[in-house]
């Protein structure tokens, strides 16, 4: 197909840069005392990428960051992205062997690492270098030259790539495109009436997640504000949005559960932010009780609750006129979105009746890196489904019901039963175990190990999680481990996670 020669790739870095040029000293970001205008931030993303290219022979690789919240993480996936090196987001919260199976699987060349993480980083096998954020990067940002690299990068082309698992286990790289990331801030744009020039957004959540990255970016992307904090503190978070003048946030269910638990003197100080007009709520679903303190205490017209994943993108979301209308709901599909649920068979199941939720936009994936047959596995027809079941009611809203593949979401955060599984069998005195997301009042879920001990092993929860923790991120240990004499299975030897979990 040949393109109109007025075609023009949307990519991250040409909307920042576009932005730029309308106010090129107007402040774009800011953590802590620091702050980057936009003519910074563009000179410095021109760097990373030219860097990486120039610097670092980098073109058409990969390059994994390693890092909590920090203005780097921007100027960095936009710029390597740009360069056509695609940016591998790493949780910085994983061990070394989880780090090291990332950098593999990728195979990321060089590791932007934190300073609390460069010895970690260092340690990884087969990286050819690691910059320190500071001085190692600066020094070699001030090396690489300030113009627009020379690269040319379709919009199709990976803006970043985000490891989840699958049913093996494993994890997975997701390929996420520029066109994909562009339109979903559109689409943002116009479905919770922010991120317009004027708008100053408040970055919370962790951005080598997906939507904590989106939700950071695309205020800057239209020319916007957004302030990041390096990590969640309930009570500063409060202050912040009540003080700052800051009209958006994204949260997930435990930071609102984190919130509420503060003490109550300190809730009453900060109620009813003045100018605070949107929250968006992602990762996990919040509870109706949830949903009715928020806006009760944030306000009517303000909470969003959202659904998708990191391949499909948002898929819909609920708006704050529905939230106690319609309850236990996810909403309407998200704008240029189309979903259907399908039974076994792939027929479409009538109204009100479960079958499997599969979407279809502008926002889903490139695929999984270097796993097609997991790629063709998730799509029908190009359809997506990420295994979840949801119902469709009278007026089209989308319930969902539960998750196919039993993942476990706990403070916002996909914990896969596989992996932990995987780890607890490898212990010797093991013989069987099972994994479960339990009802949790503050991580929304937590994670629940059944485990059978071997003949004649003395076995107890301390040694089990000792086992575990060099192993595992801390957020995917079991929060209680409960010891019985046989798994329960069905006749076909299938352990019957639903029984364990009502036990």
């Amino acid at each position: 197909m040949s393109r109109s020669p007025a075609y023009h790739d949307l990519t991250i870095a040409g909307g920042i840069r576009a932005s730029a040029a309308r106010n090129p000293g107007k402040a774009a970001l800011a953590l802590g005392e620091r702050e980057l205008t936009y003519r910074e931030l563009v000179s410095r993303l021109h760097r990373v990428g030219n860097g990486a290219v120039d610097g670092l022979g980098l073109g058409g690789g990969r390059a994994a960051i390693l890092a909590p919240n920090c203005l780097e993480f921007v100027e960095l996936v936009a710029g390597l992205s740009e360069a056509g090196v695609t940016a591998v987001l790493i949780n910085p919260k994983l061990t070394l062997d989880e780090i090291a199976f990332i950098c593999a699987d990728s195979e990321a060349r060089v590791i932007f690492a934190h300073p609390d993480l460069a010895e970690t980083a260092r340690a990884v096998p087969g990286i050819e270098r690691v910059i320190t954020l500071g001085e190692d990067y600066e020094g070699w940002l001030a090396a690489a030259a300030d113009d627009a690299p020379r690269a040319e990068v379709a919009e199709t082309d990976a803006f970043a790539m985000h490891y989840t698992a699958g049913t093996t286990g494993k994890p997975k790289g997701v390929l996420v495109s520029h066109r994909s990331r562009a339109l979903t801030f559109f689409g943002m744009a116009v479905e919770y009436g922010c991120y317009g020039p004027d708008d100053r957004a408040l970055g919370i959540a962790p951005m080598f997640h997906g939507a904590g990255l989106a939700f950071a970016l695309a205020p800057v992307f239209f020319g916007g504000f957004c302030r990041i904090l390096p990590r969640f503190d309930p009570e500063e978070s409060l202050r912040l949005l009540a003080e700052g003048g800051f009209g958006t946030t994204f949260l997930v269910p435990t930071h609102f559960n984190a919130i509420f638990n503060l003490p109550q003197a300190t809730l009453d100080r900060y109620r009813r932010p003045a100018g605070l007009r949107t929250i968006v709520s992602n990762a996990a679903p919040l509870a109706q009780a949830t949903k009715e303190r928020i806006v009760d205490y944030f306000g009517e017209g303000i909470l969003h609750e959202t659904y998708g994943s990191t391949e499909g993108g948002i898929v819909t979301n609920l708006r704050p006129a529905d939230q106690l209308r319609k309850q236990r709901c996810v909403g309407l599909p998200f704008a240029h979105t189309e979903v259907r649920l399908l039974d076994d068979d792939g027929r479409p199941v009538p109204q009100s009746e479960v079958g499997e939720l599969y979407s279809r936009s502008p926002y889903l994936f490139n695929g999984y890196w270097n796993r097609p047959d997991a790629t063709a596995e998730a799509l029908r027809d190009g359809w997506l489904s990420v295994g979840d079941l949801a119902r469709r009611d009278e007026e089209g809203y989308i319930y969902l019901v539960d998750r196919k593949k039993d993942v476990i979401i706990s403070g916002g955060v996909n914990v896969y039963p596989r992996e932990v599984e995987e780890c607890l069998h490898a212990h010797p005195d093991i013989a069987e175990a099972a994994v479960v997301g339990v009802p949790d009042d503050y991580w929304g879920e937590a994670v629940k190990a059944f485990v059978v001990a071997r003949a004649g092993a003395a076995l107890d929860a301390d040694a089990v999680l000792a086992h575990c923790t060099p192993r595992l991120a801390g957020y995917k240990l079991p929060k209680t481990v409960s010891f019985i004499d046989a798994l329960p299975r069905n006749a076909a030897g299938k352990v019957l996670k639903r029984d364990l979990r009502d036990t």
